[in-house]
């Protein structure tokens, strides 16, 4: 017999999982209420490789939950493992975000792009686009305890933000999560979609983790027992010859029933791990996007967030349309922000058109740039807090000529002022000056025939999955 007490997240989650169980198959899963204490008691009785076992669970209605779990005929020595949090769970809705717009609209996290550099800019231009963090990978936070500010500081203005993390080792991403939970992110992304070599070969993490759902879902136990915010989970389609629809369901169901993770960010576009670099990985793969179509039929009580390929407002707002959750872009929304992250407050949310200008965020990100530079010894350096600035122009008469300037003005300009004061005549006053206005682009049909290619709906075998 083993006997342990869980945190008050897991003891939810497992309650309600228990209550559905008991629902469905009462012959496995019994349940009553004792008279002489406010408690609500659970019994399991199951058969699997290790023998016969039940599990009870005491559930008293302070807030305690203890479990014991008797083997019988049992061959090998089994352990029950908890992961406790010493702090209360703040809300039985696990929404750490309740005041800020839903994430119709999100910003993808890019390692060395979307840093606080970028989020500034960024945030200067749209203040309701969901922002997200590079990856961090759990070690870095747990081996950087005294430096963690440069890893995880932010201006209070970055909100709504989400911090990404990645890794295989539990014990790290636990200890990750406690400490990045002071700095008050909003929800709490665990990246299982990378296929960089240097993340899935020598990290054995990233979209490998697709194959092993089972740990998945217990590292969001982890991370959602260290933190009062949101947690979910970003992935891809599947990866190499794991990239049926049924495989992709199963790896959504394990880790959604067997986790408190609701919302799944989908790149719809498997991963391919035959050495092909990252940027390959995000074009060659072909996109299918009726798979995230189908997930939204086959798993209506989560949320999806669908990526890969939306290149401008007009494709957002198309998806939308067809009845995705959220939409967020990458590399788009990183070289073009003002065309895209402009048009997001009222094309996407429906706010009123701005009308601050390209040189009034220029004369605000200038005044953070230059109390920034070089804060961490000779980091960041200048040419690491204009680098989010060269996008500003995309498509603007002479960019490509103030581009060359600036690349020529980082070899002898200290700060963003005088780099900016040097550069800037290159642009035409009417660029500067001119707020941003509503120009079609991108594609209002391209997701109009995707759901007659959904495929056959998924059906949850129990007995395989729910022990699984």
């Amino acid at each position: 017999m083993r006997r342990t007490s869980m945190s008050s997240k897991i003891m939810e989650w497992i309650c309600f999982t228990l209550r559905e169980a008991f629902k469905d198959q009462k012959k496995v899963v019994r349940r009553w209420k004792t008279s002489e204490r406010d408690e609500i008691v659970f019994s399991a009785r199951k058969q699997n490789e290790h023998g016969r076992y039940m599990c009870i669970l005491s559930v008293n209605m302070g807030g305690r939950l203890s479990s014991n779990i008797f083997y019988g005929s049992s061959s090998k020595p089994r352990t029950l493992c908890a992961y406790n949090q010493n702090s209360k769970l703040h809300s039985t809705s696990l929404m750490g975000a309740e005041h800020y717009p839903p994430p119709w609209f999100s910003v993808a996290p890019m390692m060395e792009w979307t840093n606080n550099h970028y989020r500034t800019l960024a945030r200067l231009i749209s203040k309701k686009a969901w922002l997200y963090t590079e990856m961090l990978a759990a070690e870095t936070i747990v081996y950087q305890t005294g430096n963690l500010d440069r890893f995880l500081a932010y201006g209070p203005e970055q909100h709504p933000i989400v911090l990404q993390i990645g890794g295989n080792n539990l014990e790290n991403l636990a200890k990750a999560t406690q400490l990045a939970t002071p700095y008050g992110y909003d929800e709490i992304n665990f990246n299982c979609g990378c296929p960089s070599p240097r993340v899935v070969g020598h990290g054995c993490f990233g979209v490998c983790l697709m194959l092993d759902p089972k740990f998945v879902a217990e590292a969001m136990c982890i991370i959602a027992a260290n933190t009062n915010v949101p947690v979910s989970v970003k992935c891809r389609i599947g990866l190499d010859g794991h990239d049926s629809y049924n495989e992709l369901c199963d790896f959504i169901y394990k880790v959604s029933s067997q986790s408190p993770t609701r919302h799944f960010i989908i790149h719809s576009r498997k991963a391919l791990l035959n050495g092909i670099s990252p940027a390959d990985n995000r074009k060659i793969p072909p996109l299918k996007y009726e798979y995230y179509y189908a997930l939204l039929r086959d798993f209506p009580d989560l949320q999806f967030t669908i990526n890969g390929g939306i290149n401008s407002i007009d494709e957002v707002n198309a998806a939308r349309m067809e009845g995705a959750h959220g939409v967020m872009l990458g590399r788009a929304a990183y070289s073009n922000p003002w065309r895209i992250l402009g048009l997001v407050d009222s094309s996407v949310y429906g706010a009123p058109l701005h009308s601050k200008t390209r040189r009034q965020v220029l004369e605000q990100y200038q005044v953070y740039g230059d109390s920034v530079v070089r804060m961490y010894g000779n980091k960041p350096n200048i040419r690491d807090v204009v680098k989010p600035l060269l996008g500003l122009f995309h498509g603007e008469p002479r960019n490509v000529v103030w581009k060359r300037k600036v690349d020529a003005a980082l070899l002898h300009c200290t700060t963003i002022k005088s780099l900016l004061e040097e550069t800037l005549g290159e642009i035409p006053d009417r660029v500067l000056d001119a707020p941003i206005t509503e120009v079609p682009s991108g594609s209002t049909d391209m997701f109009i025939k995707v759901k007659s290619l959904l495929p056959p709906p998924y059906t949850v075998n129990e007995e395989d999955l729910l022990y699984a």
